[in-house]
């Protein structure tokens, strides 16, 4: 199955190299339910055109989720998605823990919060029920 559901953001600025990046972006996806097994991840190609940045960069983060066994190379069709990182029951539109975020956001907005405050909130929180070494 072809796919176009994924279009990368490249940060300049954030300090995170490109391909890891790509990476990030791609398991985000894929534990979102917006890549599931089977989908295609753009040619090189096409992501070079919509960024800007270097064939090889694309190519190393491919590389580097195949060898995370996320994906799987073809030659001459393209890299394709193997596995599931979603899980419907907790990501998925409907999903209770979906829509209590919602919620959240929703009255965090009201309340004045800008992004960058809810994401120092998000980390801060995040940090306290998973520390460093539980993360990878």
């Amino acid at each position: 199955m072809l796919t176009d559901v994924i279009e990368f953001r490249i940060d300049r600025r954030s300090g995170v190299s490109t391909y890891m990046q790509i990476v990030q972006q791609v398991k985000q996806a894929m534990r979102l339910g917006l890549l599931n097994p089977g989908d295609r991840l753009p040619a090189a190609r096409e992501v070079v055109e919509a960024t800007a940045i270097n064939p090889n960069t694309v190519l190393k983060a491919y590389r580097e989720l195949e060898r995370d066994g996320l994906v799987e190379g073809r030659r001459g069709l393209g890299t394709f998605v193997t596995k599931s990182l979603s899980s419907e029951a907790t990501t998925g539109d409907d999903a209770p823990l979906r829509q209590e975020l919602s919620g959240w956001m929703d009255r965090a907005q009201k309340g004045g919060l800008v992004v960058e405050d809810v994401d120092a909130l998000y980390v801060a929180v995040r940090d306290e029920h998973y520390p460093a070494e539980e993360r990878s």
